[in-house]
């Protein structure tokens, strides 16, 4: 391989290369670097017809250099024709270089895998760029997001607003694209750490949660999907436990429905004359058919949690009924109290 300066007008950028994503405040540095003190590294080229030059790796500093009106440049010309092997060595070039994107080497190694004029498999990518199977897979995995998203994905794990991590996208790429990629502007917006975007799409993978609930879930914030699932995770270890710990608690129940059935036979004896005739008025009877009927209390607000939401407007419905009955009944037995606490007076 031979340097050579080369007239800038000789010297034609790669259109095909992996990368195509310059940033400008980054360019605009490198340009004073290369004023300041020249170019530190030629770029390579490789020959083609009519005695031209097209890059091979170094676009950024041709087009710097050009920036600056440089009439020539130093460069590496290769003698190398086979594009398979140009195209890895672009690759190559890139990943050591800052400001390669994700999505840039996303593209770069779906192009290798799937271009017939490539058809590259993936170990074999693995092997000539020296990057485990599982890279290449979890990049490509990228190109799932729809273009909204891609272009908020960054290099590096440091977690921005408004922008986006491989390892924050990952947990979620698996999911249907309808809950994918609004998740995913979600997790942007609110810069939502790895460890809550993994339980956000454990809640999400849930065959449990209809798909319904799952889609009112897309209005909630980041945090508050977070609490979902906790709350979520809190009902089913209940439900979820050994038989064992149920047994003492469903014995005691049985055991206090036999007391409160004992206590209302006591009850009905007691207002029973010896020969079998009731006794009691019928408003005391009344009372103790309401006091045997209303069950033990227990936590409803936990197992409204459970409703399914195709049910939710007639368990609303029902509650409603139930609530004005129960109101009602309340205002009655209030005035009853007082009656029966004028007649003690008196």
């Amino acid at each position: 391989m031979d340097i050579l300066e080369i007239p800038m007008n000789l010297i034609d950028e790669d259109t095909d290369q992996p990368r195509y994503q310059f940033d400008e405040e980054a360019l605009q540095e490198l340009m004073k670097s290369i004023e300041e003190i020249g170019l530190l590294s030629p770029i390579k080229v490789r020959t083609t017809a009519e005695n031209r030059y097209k890059i091979i790796y170094g676009n950024r500093r041709y087009k710097a250099s050009k920036m600056l009106g440089r009439p020539t440049m130093s460069c590496i010309v290769s003698t190398v024709t086979d594009e398979l092997e140009i195209y890895l060595e672009q690759i190559a070039e890139n990943l050591t270089r800052e400001g390669f994107s994700p999505i840039e080497e996303a593209e770069a190694f779906h192009k290798l895998m799937n271009d017939t004029k490539f058809s590259s498999s993936i170990k074999y990518l693995s092997s000539k760029l020296g990057k485990p199977e599982s890279y290449i897979k979890n990049k490509c995995d990228l190109l799932k997001f729809g273009n909204s998203v891609k272009k908020l994905i960054v290099s590096g794990t440091e977690i921005r607003k408004d922008k986006l991590t491989e390892d924050q996208l990952l947990p979620i790429k698996d999911l249907p694209i309808e809950h994918r990629d609004p998740l995913a502007l979600i997790i942007a917006r609110d810069e939502l750490p790895v460890s809550d975007v993994k339980k956000i799409a454990k809640m999400f993978k849930d065959k449990d949660i209809s798909e319904s609930t799952k889609g009112k879930l897309l209005y909630k914030t980041g945090h508050d999907l977070v609490e979902t699932w906790s709350v979520f995770q809190n009902n089913r270890a209940e439900r979820a436990k050994p038989a064992a710990e149920k047994a003492p608690a469903k014995a005691q129940k049985a055991e206090k429905a036999k007391e409160t059935s004992e206590t209302a036979s006591n009850e009905k004896t007691e207002m029973t004359s010896p020969n079998g005739l009731q006794t009691a008025s019928p408003i005391q009877v009344k009372l103790q058919q309401l006091l045997t009927a209303f069950p033990a209390p227990s936590d409803l607000q936990a197992e409204a949690l459970e409703i399914d939401a195709n049910d939710k407007e007639k368990f609303l419905s029902d509650i409603n009924t139930l609530v004005g009955t129960l109101e009602k009944q309340l205002d009655a037995w209030k005035k009853v109290r007082e009656l029966a606490l004028g007649m003690k007076l008196g």
